[in-house]
């Protein structure tokens, strides 16, 4: 039997490759594989998020938590309309600001949750994630508002809800497109001094964050590597570029607090 040369590169990447023939066509197994990964992207998109199980994750980590929504009216309306993903709707742009009234000082840090189009990546990757980023929190001194836990989220909705708290950063953690391969893949979204107007150039993005993908450890030690630099320097987007990856070769083998 001839050893098939795809074999060892499989184990490095989900993606599809070395699929084999079936005569003219792929393999039957293949096709339903296909099948089901289809159908677990679609689900990742349209399936509604349930905020109670982060909820209590986020409460045994010790962080209280405030839901907010965009301006959508139903996940529909967020599909077709993302620029109304990216506003505050008014009831949450009202609490917001009671928020900020209540608070005894400026916040160094809001965190959003945001579902964006993978509730699947915000229910399995929030809470091992920003278990993994508290220590470089706490480290810093960091102080943080309540967790924003926002339905039908666009990135940029934490421009305008980090303005009205007042904050130095936004991280905003987001479900990202799923793709076949990665249906449940965590996007991290760092913007200094947020506001409404700002483009994507003004952000820095740690993207695939999920168990099969970038770690957890990992991705918390580039974040606070670049939330450091973004408080130094006074900046985000592409005038910081990640420098992270010099430092995590010198702690491969211990533990990815900086």
């Amino acid at each position: 039997m001839t050893a098939d040369p795809w074999a060892n590169l499989k184990q490095f990447t989900d993606a599809r490759i070395g699929l084999g023939r079936s005569g003219s066509a792929m393999p039957t197994h293949e096709v339903l594989n296909f099948a089901l990964s289809h159908a677990m992207a679609r689900d990742a998109v349209t399936t509604p998020i349930d905020w109670n199980p982060i909820e209590k994750g986020l409460a045994d980590l010790g962080l209280a938590t405030l839901r907010i929504s965009s301006a959508t009216s139903d996940r529909s309306e967020y599909l077709r309309r993302p620029d109304l993903g990216r506003k505050l709707s008014d009831h949450s742009r009202e609490a917001l600001m009671r928020a900020a009234e209540m608070e005894s000082g400026r916040p160094d840090l809001v965190v959003l949750v945001g579902d964006g189009l993978s509730s699947m990546a915000v229910a399995a990757n929030t809470i091992p994630y920003l278990a993994a980023l508290l220590p470089h929190v706490t480290k810093s001194g960091w102080k943080l508002s309540p967790i924003l836990l926002a339905d039908d989220a666009r990135v940029a909705l934490g421009d305008e809800s980090g303005e009205i708290l007042g904050s130095k950063a936004v991280l905003v953690l987001i479900g990202e497109r799923p793709g076949l391969s990665s249906p449940d893949s965590l996007g991290v979204y760092i913007t200094f001094s947020p506001r409404v107007g700002l483009k994507d150039a003004d952000r820095n993005c740690i993207s695939n964050v999920r168990q099969r993908g970038l770690s957890y450890e990992e991705a918390a030690f580039k974040t606070s590597w670049l939330l450091r630099e973004a408080f130094r320097r006074g900046l985000s987007g592409v005038n910081l570029k990640d420098e992270s990856q010099f430092l995590i070769e010198g702690h491969k083998g211990s533990e990815l607090i900086g």
